[in-house]
Protein backbone atom coordinates (compact mmCIF):
# COMPACT_ATOMS: atom_id res chain seq x y z
CA UNK A 1 0.00 0.00 0.00
CA UNK A 2 3.29 2.06 -0.14
CA UNK A 3 1.92 3.36 -3.65
CA UNK A 4 -1.08 5.39 -1.67
CA UNK A 5 1.14 7.15 0.80
CA UNK A 6 1.41 10.87 0.26
CA UNK A 7 4.58 12.51 2.20
CA UNK A 8 5.92 15.88 2.90
CA UNK A 9 9.39 17.29 2.18
CA UNK A 10 9.68 16.35 5.88
CA UNK A 11 8.74 13.17 6.22
CA UNK A 12 10.22 12.13 2.82
CA UNK A 13 13.77 13.26 3.99
CA UNK A 14 12.92 11.35 7.54
CA UNK A 15 12.43 8.51 5.64
CA UNK A 16 15.59 8.63 3.50
CA UNK A 17 17.41 9.10 6.65
CA UNK A 18 16.39 6.27 8.87
CA UNK A 19 17.29 4.15 5.20
CA UNK A 20 20.83 5.80 5.23
CA UNK A 21 21.46 4.82 9.08
CA UNK A 22 20.17 1.06 8.36
CA UNK A 23 23.05 0.99 6.25
CA UNK A 24 22.64 1.75 2.72
CA UNK A 25 24.81 4.21 0.90
CA UNK A 26 24.03 7.32 -0.15
CA UNK A 27 25.70 6.71 -3.32
CA UNK A 28 24.20 3.21 -4.02
CA UNK A 29 21.01 4.91 -3.52
CA UNK A 30 21.80 7.41 -5.76
CA UNK A 31 22.96 5.24 -8.47
CA UNK A 32 19.65 2.68 -7.85
CA UNK A 33 16.98 5.72 -8.44
CA UNK A 34 18.93 7.61 -10.89
CA UNK A 35 19.10 4.49 -12.88
CA UNK A 36 15.78 3.98 -12.58
CA UNK A 37 15.41 7.47 -14.16
CA UNK A 38 17.95 6.39 -17.11
CA UNK A 39 16.32 3.35 -18.17
CA UNK A 40 12.64 5.23 -18.08
CA UNK A 41 13.71 7.84 -20.34
CA UNK A 42 14.81 5.61 -22.26
CA UNK A 43 11.92 3.42 -23.00
CA UNK A 44 9.96 7.14 -23.04
CA UNK A 45 12.44 9.10 -25.76
CA UNK A 46 14.54 5.51 -27.42
CA UNK A 47 17.46 6.30 -29.38
CA UNK A 48 15.41 5.43 -33.06
CA UNK A 49 13.02 8.62 -31.85
CA UNK A 50 15.85 11.17 -30.70
CA UNK A 51 19.61 11.28 -29.99
CA UNK A 52 20.49 14.42 -28.14
CA UNK A 53 19.94 14.98 -24.54
CA UNK A 54 20.64 17.86 -22.53
CA UNK A 55 21.61 17.73 -18.53
CA UNK A 56 20.36 20.43 -16.42
CA UNK A 57 22.82 19.51 -13.12
CA UNK A 58 22.24 20.95 -10.06
CA UNK A 59 24.75 21.51 -7.15
CA UNK A 60 23.21 18.35 -4.61
CA UNK A 61 21.99 15.20 -4.67
CA UNK A 62 19.50 15.87 -7.31
CA UNK A 63 22.25 16.98 -9.65
CA UNK A 64 23.97 13.78 -8.88
CA UNK A 65 21.10 11.62 -9.87
CA UNK A 66 20.71 13.69 -13.05
CA UNK A 67 24.51 13.24 -14.00
CA UNK A 68 24.17 9.32 -13.46
CA UNK A 69 21.17 9.68 -15.79
CA UNK A 70 23.57 11.70 -17.76
CA UNK A 71 26.66 8.66 -17.86
CA UNK A 72 23.83 5.82 -18.40
CA UNK A 73 22.36 7.60 -21.44
CA UNK A 74 26.41 8.47 -22.77
CA UNK A 75 26.81 4.62 -22.37
CA UNK A 76 23.58 3.78 -24.33
CA UNK A 77 24.51 5.52 -27.08
CA UNK A 78 22.93 9.23 -26.82
CA UNK A 79 24.64 12.20 -27.05
CA UNK A 80 24.70 13.84 -23.96
CA UNK A 81 25.82 17.56 -22.72
CA UNK A 82 25.45 19.04 -19.37
CA UNK A 83 24.93 22.37 -18.10
CA UNK A 84 26.39 23.09 -14.29
CA UNK A 85 25.12 26.44 -13.83
CA UNK A 86 26.41 26.48 -9.90
CA UNK A 87 30.10 25.45 -9.88
CA UNK A 88 30.27 24.71 -6.22
CA UNK A 89 28.72 21.04 -6.21
CA UNK A 90 28.04 18.36 -3.25
CA UNK A 91 31.16 15.95 -3.05
CA UNK A 92 29.37 12.87 -4.35
CA UNK A 93 27.61 15.05 -7.37
CA UNK A 94 30.97 16.59 -7.56
CA UNK A 95 32.48 12.56 -8.39
CA UNK A 96 29.61 11.90 -10.93
CA UNK A 97 30.84 15.26 -12.79
CA UNK A 98 34.04 14.10 -13.08
CA UNK A 99 33.42 10.64 -14.17
CA UNK A 100 31.15 12.12 -16.55
CA UNK A 101 33.61 14.14 -18.09
CA UNK A 102 35.98 11.52 -18.43
CA UNK A 103 33.55 9.34 -20.40
CA UNK A 104 33.60 13.27 -23.18
CA UNK A 105 30.20 14.30 -22.01
CA UNK A 106 30.86 17.94 -22.16
CA UNK A 107 29.95 20.75 -19.47
CA UNK A 108 28.80 24.39 -20.33
CA UNK A 109 28.11 26.84 -18.00
CA UNK A 110 25.06 28.43 -19.65
CA UNK A 111 22.16 26.68 -21.15
CA UNK A 112 22.17 28.16 -24.40
CA UNK A 113 24.01 24.90 -25.75
CA UNK A 114 21.39 22.80 -24.77
CA UNK A 115 18.88 24.51 -27.07
CA UNK A 116 20.08 22.43 -29.97
CA UNK A 117 19.26 19.06 -27.96
CA UNK A 118 16.11 17.00 -28.55
CA UNK A 119 15.36 16.09 -24.67
CA UNK A 120 16.15 17.96 -21.78
CA UNK A 121 16.46 16.76 -18.28
CA UNK A 122 15.57 18.95 -15.38
CA UNK A 123 18.19 17.85 -12.52
CA UNK A 124 18.76 21.08 -11.07
CA UNK A 125 16.83 20.71 -7.49
CA UNK A 126 14.91 18.17 -5.89
CA UNK A 127 12.50 17.68 -3.23
CA UNK A 128 12.77 20.41 -0.32
CA UNK A 129 13.50 23.26 -1.80
CA UNK A 130 11.87 26.88 -0.36
CA UNK A 131 13.66 29.21 -1.67
CA UNK A 132 12.06 31.08 -5.16
CA UNK A 133 14.52 30.75 -7.78
CA UNK A 134 16.66 33.62 -8.98
CA UNK A 135 19.28 35.45 -10.95
CA UNK A 136 21.41 32.81 -13.43
CA UNK A 137 19.26 29.99 -12.52
CA UNK A 138 15.34 31.66 -12.85
CA UNK A 139 16.71 33.01 -16.66
CA UNK A 140 17.67 29.60 -17.47
CA UNK A 141 14.60 28.08 -16.31
CA UNK A 142 12.69 31.18 -17.91
CA UNK A 143 14.80 30.27 -21.31
CA UNK A 144 14.00 26.30 -21.15
CA UNK A 145 10.34 27.01 -20.61
CA UNK A 146 10.47 28.57 -24.53
CA UNK A 147 11.96 25.98 -25.78
CA UNK A 148 10.10 23.29 -27.94
CA UNK A 149 11.99 20.12 -26.55
CA UNK A 150 10.09 17.73 -23.75
CA UNK A 151 11.39 18.16 -20.73
CA UNK A 152 11.75 15.45 -18.01
CA UNK A 153 12.47 16.35 -14.41
CA UNK A 154 13.86 14.13 -11.61
CA UNK A 155 11.55 13.96 -8.35
CA UNK A 156 10.13 17.13 -9.16
CA UNK A 157 10.20 20.04 -11.48
CA UNK A 158 13.03 22.55 -10.07
CA UNK A 159 11.20 25.43 -8.65
CA UNK A 160 7.97 23.82 -7.50
CA UNK A 161 7.28 23.73 -3.65
CA UNK A 162 7.24 19.76 -2.69
CA UNK A 163 4.56 20.47 0.20
CA UNK A 164 2.41 23.65 -1.55
CA UNK A 165 2.99 23.11 -5.17
CA UNK A 166 3.67 26.69 -4.97
CA UNK A 167 5.79 27.98 -7.69
CA UNK A 168 9.08 29.80 -6.22
CA UNK A 169 9.96 32.58 -8.77
CA UNK A 170 9.88 30.78 -11.61
CA UNK A 171 9.54 26.58 -12.03
CA UNK A 172 10.64 24.17 -15.01
CA UNK A 173 8.00 23.08 -16.81
CA UNK A 174 8.39 19.47 -17.11
CA UNK A 175 6.88 17.07 -20.36
CA UNK A 176 7.31 14.13 -17.50
CA UNK A 177 8.33 14.13 -14.05
CA UNK A 178 9.21 11.04 -12.15
CA UNK A 179 8.88 11.36 -8.16
CA UNK A 180 11.38 8.95 -6.52
CA UNK A 181 10.46 6.47 -3.91
CA UNK A 182 7.01 7.79 -2.53
CA UNK A 183 4.89 10.40 -4.01
CA UNK A 184 4.59 13.90 -2.68
CA UNK A 185 2.09 16.40 -2.11
CA UNK A 186 2.65 19.08 -5.07
CA UNK A 187 1.64 16.07 -7.23
CA UNK A 188 -1.59 16.98 -5.96
CA UNK A 189 -1.65 20.00 -6.08
CA UNK A 190 -3.66 22.38 -8.56
CA UNK A 191 -1.06 25.30 -9.01
CA UNK A 192 1.76 22.81 -9.83
CA UNK A 193 -0.28 20.44 -12.26
CA UNK A 194 0.89 22.54 -15.31
CA UNK A 195 4.52 22.34 -14.24
CA UNK A 196 4.50 18.48 -13.14
CA UNK A 197 2.99 17.31 -16.90
CA UNK A 198 2.58 13.56 -16.64
CA UNK A 199 3.13 11.98 -13.87
CA UNK A 200 4.87 8.95 -12.64
CA UNK A 201 6.59 7.21 -9.43
CA UNK A 202 9.18 5.32 -9.43
CA UNK A 203 9.66 2.87 -6.67
CA UNK A 204 13.51 2.67 -5.43
CA UNK A 205 12.74 -0.08 -2.86
CA UNK A 206 12.49 1.71 0.37
CA UNK A 207 11.16 -0.83 2.92
CA UNK A 208 8.00 -0.46 4.20
CA UNK A 209 9.39 -0.31 8.02
CA UNK A 210 11.08 3.27 7.31
CA UNK A 211 7.53 4.17 6.29
CA UNK A 212 6.08 3.15 8.95
CA UNK A 213 7.99 4.19 11.61
CA UNK A 214 7.78 7.88 10.06
CA UNK A 215 4.17 7.76 8.43
CA UNK A 216 1.45 7.22 11.49
CA UNK A 217 -1.60 4.55 11.32
CA UNK A 218 -4.00 5.55 9.89
CA UNK A 219 -2.11 6.91 6.82
CA UNK A 220 -3.38 10.70 7.05
CA UNK A 221 -3.00 11.46 3.34
CA UNK A 222 -2.97 8.93 0.85
CA UNK A 223 -4.75 8.85 -2.75
CA UNK A 224 -7.51 6.70 -3.81
CA UNK A 225 -6.35 3.53 -5.48
CA UNK A 226 -9.01 1.05 -7.31
CA UNK A 227 -8.15 -2.02 -4.85
CA UNK A 228 -9.91 0.80 -2.32
CA UNK A 229 -12.46 1.78 -4.49
CA UNK A 230 -13.30 -2.22 -5.04
CA UNK A 231 -13.91 -2.23 -1.15
CA UNK A 232 -15.92 0.52 -0.70
CA UNK A 233 -18.09 -0.12 -3.41
CA UNK A 234 -21.78 -1.76 -2.18
CA UNK A 235 -20.69 -4.95 -4.22
CA UNK A 236 -21.71 -7.64 -4.60
CA UNK A 237 -25.05 -7.26 -2.66
CA UNK A 238 -26.49 -9.74 -0.65
CA UNK A 239 -28.81 -12.82 -2.20
CA UNK A 240 -31.44 -12.01 0.01
CA UNK A 241 -32.11 -8.31 0.01
CA UNK A 242 -34.60 -5.25 -0.60
CA UNK A 243 -34.13 -2.09 -2.16
CA UNK A 244 -34.64 -0.35 1.63
CA UNK A 245 -31.82 -2.16 2.64
CA UNK A 246 -30.33 -0.84 -0.45
CA UNK A 247 -30.41 2.98 1.20
CA UNK A 248 -32.89 5.47 0.70
CA UNK A 249 -31.98 8.74 -0.26
CA UNK A 250 -33.80 11.80 -0.03
CA UNK A 251 -32.61 14.33 -2.98
CA UNK A 252 -34.00 18.24 -1.86
CA UNK A 253 -33.13 20.52 -4.88
CA UNK A 254 -34.43 22.31 -8.25
CA UNK A 255 -36.44 25.78 -8.67
CA UNK A 256 -38.04 27.10 -11.87
CA UNK A 257 -34.90 28.73 -12.73
CA UNK A 258 -32.59 26.06 -12.12
CA UNK A 259 -34.88 22.98 -13.01
CA UNK A 260 -31.78 20.79 -14.48
CA UNK A 261 -29.71 20.61 -11.70
CA UNK A 262 -32.44 18.59 -9.33
CA UNK A 263 -32.62 16.24 -12.78
CA UNK A 264 -29.10 15.80 -12.97
CA UNK A 265 -28.67 15.21 -9.24
CA UNK A 266 -31.23 12.60 -9.40
CA UNK A 267 -29.65 10.99 -12.29
CA UNK A 268 -26.20 11.02 -10.38
CA UNK A 269 -28.02 9.45 -7.69
CA UNK A 270 -29.48 6.64 -9.73
CA UNK A 271 -26.20 5.63 -11.22
CA UNK A 272 -24.83 5.35 -7.59
CA UNK A 273 -27.38 2.21 -7.08
CA UNK A 274 -29.01 3.23 -4.50
CA UNK A 275 -32.25 1.23 -3.09
CA UNK A 276 -34.84 4.25 -3.02
CA UNK A 277 -34.37 7.63 -3.97
CA UNK A 278 -37.16 10.57 -2.86
CA UNK A 279 -36.76 13.65 -4.89
CA UNK A 280 -38.41 16.72 -3.15
CA UNK A 281 -38.66 19.49 -5.88
CA UNK A 282 -41.29 22.49 -6.55
CA UNK A 283 -44.92 21.32 -7.61
CA UNK A 284 -44.32 22.62 -10.55
CA UNK A 285 -41.18 20.76 -11.28
CA UNK A 286 -42.45 17.23 -10.61
CA UNK A 287 -44.08 16.55 -14.20
CA UNK A 288 -40.58 16.69 -15.58
CA UNK A 289 -39.12 15.06 -12.83
CA UNK A 290 -41.34 12.12 -13.30
CA UNK A 291 -40.57 11.46 -17.25
CA UNK A 292 -37.08 11.93 -16.19
CA UNK A 293 -37.23 9.42 -13.25
CA UNK A 294 -40.18 6.83 -13.50
CA UNK A 295 -38.82 4.94 -10.95
CA UNK A 296 -38.34 7.54 -8.04
CA UNK A 297 -40.38 8.77 -5.79
CA UNK A 298 -41.41 12.29 -7.06
CA UNK A 299 -42.73 14.71 -3.86
CA UNK A 300 -43.81 17.99 -5.19
CA UNK A 301 -43.36 21.15 -2.56
CA UNK A 302 -45.41 24.42 -2.57
CA UNK A 303 -43.22 27.14 -3.90
CA UNK A 304 -42.90 30.61 -3.54
CA UNK A 305 -44.07 32.85 -6.10
CA UNK A 306 -40.52 33.03 -8.08
CA UNK A 307 -40.68 28.89 -8.18
CA UNK A 308 -38.19 27.84 -5.17
CA UNK A 309 -39.60 25.28 -2.96
CA UNK A 310 -40.84 27.44 0.17
CA UNK A 311 -41.50 24.34 2.41
CA UNK A 312 -41.09 20.54 2.85
CA UNK A 313 -44.44 19.06 2.82
CA UNK A 314 -45.03 16.10 5.39
CA UNK A 315 -43.93 13.15 3.38
CA UNK A 316 -40.31 15.01 2.62
CA UNK A 317 -40.31 16.39 6.35
CA UNK A 318 -40.21 13.47 8.00
CA UNK A 319 -36.58 12.73 7.43
CA UNK A 320 -36.55 9.53 10.02
CA UNK A 321 -37.81 7.78 6.64
CA UNK A 322 -34.51 8.14 4.86
CA UNK A 323 -30.90 7.18 5.40
CA UNK A 324 -28.92 9.90 3.43
CA UNK A 325 -30.20 13.67 2.77
CA UNK A 326 -28.63 15.44 -0.18
CA UNK A 327 -29.81 19.10 -1.04
CA UNK A 328 -28.70 21.98 -2.69
CA UNK A 329 -28.40 21.89 -6.48
CA UNK A 330 -30.84 24.32 -8.11
CA UNK A 331 -32.48 25.35 -4.62
CA UNK A 332 -31.32 29.45 -5.14
CA UNK A 333 -31.04 31.52 -1.59
CA UNK A 334 -34.76 31.50 -1.33
CA UNK A 335 -35.07 28.20 0.34
CA UNK A 336 -33.48 29.60 3.26
CA UNK A 337 -35.50 28.14 4.89
CA UNK A 338 -35.71 25.17 4.14
CA UNK A 339 -31.48 24.82 4.08
CA UNK A 340 -32.55 24.92 8.11
CA UNK A 341 -35.37 22.67 8.32
CA UNK A 342 -33.02 19.86 6.51
CA UNK A 343 -30.15 20.99 9.18
CA UNK A 344 -31.85 19.75 11.85
CA UNK A 345 -32.03 15.93 10.21
CA UNK A 346 -30.28 13.12 12.56
CA UNK A 347 -29.22 11.48 9.02
CA UNK A 348 -25.47 12.38 7.05
CA UNK A 349 -26.35 15.50 4.99
CA UNK A 350 -24.14 16.16 1.49
CA UNK A 351 -24.68 19.87 0.79
CA UNK A 352 -23.47 21.25 -2.69
CA UNK A 353 -24.19 24.39 -4.87
CA UNK A 354 -26.95 26.58 -3.04
CA UNK A 355 -27.09 24.42 0.00
CA UNK A 356 -23.50 25.44 0.49
CA UNK A 357 -24.40 29.36 -0.49
CA UNK A 358 -27.33 29.39 1.86
CA UNK A 359 -25.38 27.94 4.93
CA UNK A 360 -22.06 30.59 4.06
CA UNK A 361 -24.97 33.05 5.01
CA UNK A 362 -26.24 31.20 8.01
CA UNK A 363 -22.15 31.08 9.01
CA UNK A 364 -20.77 28.28 8.86
CA UNK A 365 -19.29 27.06 11.69
CA UNK A 366 -21.84 27.60 14.45
CA UNK A 367 -24.54 26.08 12.67
CA UNK A 368 -22.39 23.23 11.55
CA UNK A 369 -21.52 22.94 15.39
CA UNK A 370 -25.13 22.24 16.23
CA UNK A 371 -25.51 18.95 14.34
CA UNK A 372 -24.65 15.57 15.89
CA UNK A 373 -25.15 13.34 12.64
CA UNK A 374 -22.40 13.88 9.62
CA UNK A 375 -21.90 16.09 7.15
CA UNK A 376 -20.52 16.33 3.80
CA UNK A 377 -20.00 19.74 2.27
CA UNK A 378 -18.94 19.64 -1.66
CA UNK A 379 -17.41 23.15 -2.82
CA UNK A 380 -15.37 24.36 -5.15
CA UNK A 381 -12.83 26.89 -4.82
CA UNK A 382 -15.13 30.24 -4.75
CA UNK A 383 -18.07 28.50 -2.64
CA UNK A 384 -15.18 27.74 -0.36
CA UNK A 385 -14.14 30.71 -0.17
CA UNK A 386 -17.91 31.82 0.95
CA UNK A 387 -18.11 28.99 3.52
CA UNK A 388 -14.46 29.59 5.06
CA UNK A 389 -13.53 33.39 4.71
CA UNK A 390 -10.93 33.26 7.27
CA UNK A 391 -8.82 30.57 5.47
CA UNK A 392 -6.30 32.68 3.57
CA UNK A 393 -5.46 31.72 -0.08
CA UNK A 394 -7.23 28.08 -0.45
CA UNK A 395 -5.96 27.30 -3.86
CA UNK A 396 -2.64 27.65 -2.63
CA UNK A 397 -2.00 24.67 -0.50
CA UNK A 398 -5.58 23.30 -0.74
CA UNK A 399 -5.05 20.35 1.22
CA UNK A 400 -4.19 22.17 4.09
CA UNK A 401 -7.03 24.51 3.52
CA UNK A 402 -9.38 21.81 3.18
CA UNK A 403 -8.06 20.20 6.70
CA UNK A 404 -8.63 23.01 7.73
CA UNK A 405 -12.29 23.69 6.98
CA UNK A 406 -13.10 20.43 8.28
CA UNK A 407 -11.48 20.58 11.53
CA UNK A 408 -12.69 24.23 11.98
CA UNK A 409 -16.76 22.69 10.55
CA UNK A 410 -16.51 19.33 11.96
CA UNK A 411 -17.56 18.37 8.65
CA UNK A 412 -16.04 16.20 5.91
CA UNK A 413 -14.97 18.46 3.58
CA UNK A 414 -14.75 17.44 -0.61
CA UNK A 415 -13.07 20.30 -1.86
CA UNK A 416 -13.48 19.99 -5.96
CA UNK A 417 -10.47 20.98 -8.29
CA UNK A 418 -8.10 18.86 -10.87
CA UNK A 419 -7.33 16.90 -7.83
CA UNK A 420 -10.08 16.86 -5.88
CA UNK A 421 -9.41 16.85 -1.74
CA UNK A 422 -11.62 14.79 0.86
CA UNK A 423 -10.72 15.69 4.03
CA UNK A 424 -11.85 14.63 7.63
CA UNK A 425 -12.09 16.53 11.11
CA UNK A 426 -9.45 14.53 12.08
CA UNK A 427 -7.02 15.72 9.65
CA UNK A 428 -6.84 12.52 7.13
CA UNK A 429 -7.40 13.47 3.75
CA UNK A 430 -7.85 11.22 0.52
CA UNK A 431 -6.98 12.42 -2.91
CA UNK A 432 -8.27 11.69 -6.08
CA UNK A 433 -5.04 10.97 -8.39
CA UNK A 434 -6.04 11.36 -11.65
CA UNK A 435 -9.37 13.31 -13.51
CA UNK A 436 -10.14 15.15 -16.67
CA UNK A 437 -10.75 18.74 -18.07
CA UNK A 438 -13.60 17.63 -19.19
CA UNK A 439 -15.53 17.77 -16.14
CA UNK A 440 -15.20 21.92 -16.72
CA UNK A 441 -19.02 21.95 -17.46
CA UNK A 442 -21.68 22.91 -15.85
CA UNK A 443 -23.89 20.36 -14.45
CA UNK A 444 -20.66 17.67 -13.49
CA UNK A 445 -20.64 18.59 -10.38
CA UNK A 446 -24.52 17.78 -9.85
CA UNK A 447 -23.90 14.57 -10.55
CA UNK A 448 -21.49 13.78 -8.33
CA UNK A 449 -23.79 15.08 -5.91
CA UNK A 450 -25.97 12.47 -6.49
CA UNK A 451 -23.46 9.80 -6.64
CA UNK A 452 -22.19 10.66 -3.19
CA UNK A 453 -25.54 10.48 -2.08
CA UNK A 454 -26.75 7.24 -3.08
CA UNK A 455 -23.48 5.89 -2.02
CA UNK A 456 -23.40 6.57 1.35
CA UNK A 457 -26.91 5.73 1.84
CA UNK A 458 -25.89 2.33 0.95
CA UNK A 459 -22.86 2.30 3.07
CA UNK A 460 -24.24 4.05 6.31
CA UNK A 461 -21.70 3.70 9.17
CA UNK A 462 -19.87 5.70 11.24
CA UNK A 463 -18.00 9.07 9.49
CA UNK A 464 -14.57 7.76 8.87
CA UNK A 465 -16.36 5.03 6.65
CA UNK A 466 -18.68 7.39 4.95
CA UNK A 467 -15.40 9.91 4.05
CA UNK A 468 -14.27 6.64 2.45
CA UNK A 469 -17.27 6.20 0.71
CA UNK A 470 -17.44 10.31 0.00
CA UNK A 471 -14.04 9.59 -1.60
CA UNK A 472 -14.97 6.58 -3.41
CA UNK A 473 -17.84 8.24 -4.94
CA UNK A 474 -15.64 11.19 -6.11
CA UNK A 475 -12.53 8.78 -7.98
CA UNK A 476 -15.68 6.55 -9.51
CA UNK A 477 -16.68 10.09 -10.72
CA UNK A 478 -13.68 10.89 -12.10
CA UNK A 479 -13.02 7.61 -14.05
CA UNK A 480 -16.61 8.05 -15.61
CA UNK A 481 -15.31 11.45 -17.50
CA UNK A 482 -11.95 9.76 -17.92
CA UNK A 483 -13.94 7.17 -19.88
CA UNK A 484 -16.45 9.49 -21.38
CA UNK A 485 -13.64 11.80 -22.42
CA UNK A 486 -11.09 9.04 -23.96
CA UNK A 487 -14.66 7.85 -25.82
CA UNK A 488 -16.34 11.08 -26.98
CA UNK A 489 -13.11 13.91 -26.40
CA UNK A 490 -13.38 16.44 -23.65
CA UNK A 491 -15.62 18.76 -25.51
CA UNK A 492 -18.11 15.33 -25.68
CA UNK A 493 -18.70 15.07 -22.05
CA UNK A 494 -21.80 17.55 -20.96
CA UNK A 495 -23.21 16.47 -17.33
CA UNK A 496 -26.24 14.16 -18.96
CA UNK A 497 -23.27 12.09 -21.22
CA UNK A 498 -21.14 11.60 -17.83
CA UNK A 499 -24.08 10.37 -15.98
CA UNK A 500 -24.79 7.44 -18.42
CA UNK A 501 -20.70 6.55 -18.12
CA UNK A 502 -21.31 5.47 -14.29
CA UNK A 503 -22.43 1.93 -14.68
CA UNK A 504 -20.13 1.56 -17.68
CA UNK A 505 -17.31 2.95 -15.93
CA UNK A 506 -17.27 0.49 -13.23
CA UNK A 507 -15.29 -1.99 -16.27
CA UNK A 508 -12.72 0.24 -15.07
CA UNK A 509 -12.88 -0.07 -11.06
Amino acid sequence: MLEQIVVSAEQMRQIEERVFAAGMPVPALMEKAAGLCANRIKTLYPLSKLLKVGILVGPGHNGGDALVVARELKLAGYQVMVCRLIAKLKELTANHAAYAKSLGIPFHEEIEPLQDCELIVDGLFGFGLTRSLSGKIAEAVNKLNSWWQPVVSIDIPSGIHTDTGEVLGTAVRATHTLCLGLWKRAFFQDQALAYIGKAECLDWGIPSHAVRAIIPEPVPIRQMSEATARQCLPLPRPVVTHKYKQGHLLVIAGSNRYAGGVILTALGARGSGVGMLSVAVPESLKPILVNHLPEALIIGCPETEEGAIAQLPPLAADFSNFDVIACGPGLTLEAKPVLEKVLTAECPLVLDADGLNILARLDTIPTLSQRSAPTVLTPHLGEFKRLFPEIENPNGDRITAAQTAAQQSRAIILFKGSRTVIAHPDGSVWLIPASTPALARGGTGDILTGLIGGLMGQKVGSQETLTETVATAAWWHARAALLAARERTELGVDAFTLSQYLVSSLDLI
